[in-house]
């Protein structure tokens, strides 16, 4: 990959500079890669990626707990399959369906914008939960390396259905799925919220700290907090107490876990 470093606001009285991290696959290079280096897609066509505090299940680790039982028993009677984008017919019918949930989940998200989601390489496959009448009840657009990895980006379902947690089964359901069909890692998106918590009850969850990949979900609370704590100053790394908890080796050894070699 090759990375570009494009400036955001700096804060001058913490002589803090930042650089939002962008890469660009090479040839021989697929998204998987670029997820893999904690980066996540900047735009539908796969062609710019973001360096961000990811999330991702080490689906070699996953076996469902008592909490995803709990969660798939809830959703017992609705039936679940993984169709291939080119088999997914974006009818007017599913458009005003995931309208209706972007109206109330995500309102930043235009027709437009979600015309180009089921249109681009971003969505390999959907997979669509219905009820046993066939009614079908929520979509997931995955971006998907069949035996590697899913990047599990979007879903959207019916707010109205008399179903409780519908939305963290669907994410439930297709964790086990993509974990039985043999992919390594399924990637859940960003945590930069202690609402996005949720996303870490899977066993083999780990986060992208910077540095590498993270177990520690006490790490990842340590980091929420000081992200809202108005008296955090300069960068992480600066930080005594970050390091003294979670990189008692030194920077040294945690730039020798590095995948990004200087040139």
């Amino acid at each position: 990959m090759k990375l570009l470093f494009s400036e955001v606001r700096p804060n001058h009285a913490d002589y803090v500079y930042p650089y939002a991290i962008w890469a660009l696959p090479e040839a021989h290079e697929t998204p998987a890669d670029l997820l893999a280096a904690g980066f996540l897609p900047s735009n539908h066509a796969l062609e710019r990626f973001y360096l961000c505090r990811q999330l991702r299940v080490d689906l070699r680790k996953f076996a469902p707990s008592s909490e995803n039982r709990r969660v798939l028993r809830k959703g017992e009677g609705i039936a679940a399959t993984l169709v291939p984008r080119a088999e997914f017919e974006f009818t007017a019918a599913r458009r005003d369906f995931c309208l209706a949930y972007t109206r109330e989940k995500i309102p930043g998200m235009t027709p437009e914008r979600l015309a180009s989601l089921f249109a681009n390489p971003v969505t390999t496959h959907v997979v669509v939960f219905r009820e046993a009448d066939g009614r079908e009840l929520g979509y997931v657009t995955l971006y998907h390396e069949p035996g590697r990895m899913a990047f599990y980006y979007y879903a959207f379902y019916d707010l109205a259905a008399p179903r409780p947690n519908l939305g963290i089964f669907m994410m439930t359901w297709t964790v086990r799925m993509l974990a039985e069909s043999g992919c390594t890692h399924a990637y859940l998106g960003t945590c930069y919220s202690a609402a996005a918590l949720y996303k870490t009850q899977f066993a083999g969850g780990e986060f992208f700290n910077g540095c590498g990949w993270s177990a520690s979900l006490e790490e990842l609370k340590h980091l929420l907090h000081r992200q809202d704590d108005a008296a955090a100053r300069g960068h992480l790394l600066e930080s005594a107490a970050y390091r003294e908890a979670f990189l008692p080796e030194g920077l040294a050894a945690a730039a020798a876990r590095s995948r990004f070699a200087g040139r």
